[in-house]
């Protein structure tokens, strides 16, 4: 099963990271962006990949988990006209993005198209206590605090890598990885 996931930044590069050290095989992953020091701190790269284009340097680094892992990276940005067609192979997508506008966008553009999506709202600031996770109909997930936005609280890596490894928790269960 292919899992695709919308956006290599703090949740996305992160998800990835924590989907291969479970064991997933085949993960698609999008973002149009290039890795810059002031989010080293929250995202899975390193200062030696400052500049360079998210969808390599994570091949790179969840290769180096699992080299058998087949990881299909797009340089691409995601917008409404080509989110479905990009995403097409996989069953589950994961929602990384930064923006309200762009998790908005993913959600009308594959929320009734039988995937499963797990999103996030509210990562930003300090606080892990207040993320919960809601469901919405069938196939979609969203966890996050609801509140903190990311434009009046600054990201850190214990609130992001949290809803991350929330996220690809979602996914393993919807996989059917195993709890006991």
């Amino acid at each position: 099963m292919k899992v695709g996931i919308a956006g290599a930044g703090g949740l996305g590069s992160n998800i990835a990271m924590h989907l291969v050290r479970a064991g997933v095989t085949d993960i698609m992953i999008a973002d149009f962006d290039l890795i810059e020091e002031n989010n080293l701190n929250r995202q899975f790269y390193f200062r030696d990949q400052i500049g360079i284009k998210k969808t390599d340097a994570v091949t790179v680094n969840l290769k180096r988990i699992s080299p058998s892992v087949n990881i299909e990276a797009i340089d691409i940005r995601l917008d409404a006209d080509n989110i479905a067609g990009v995403f097409a192979e996989c069953e589950i997508i994961a929602e990384a993005f930064d923006k309200a506008d762009s998790k908005a966008m993913l959600l009308n553009a594959l929320g009734g198209t039988g995937k499963k999506i797990v999103a996030a709202s509210g990562v930003a600031g300090l606080y892990t206590d207040g993320i919960v996770t809601r469901k919405i109909g069938e196939n979609i997930k969203i966890i996050g605090d609801f509140i903190s936005e990311n434009t009046r609280k600054p990201l850190y890596s214990a609130k992001v890598g949290t809803a991350a490894a929330i996220m690809a928790g979602i996914i393993l269960e919807w996989m059917g990885y195993p709890d006991e």
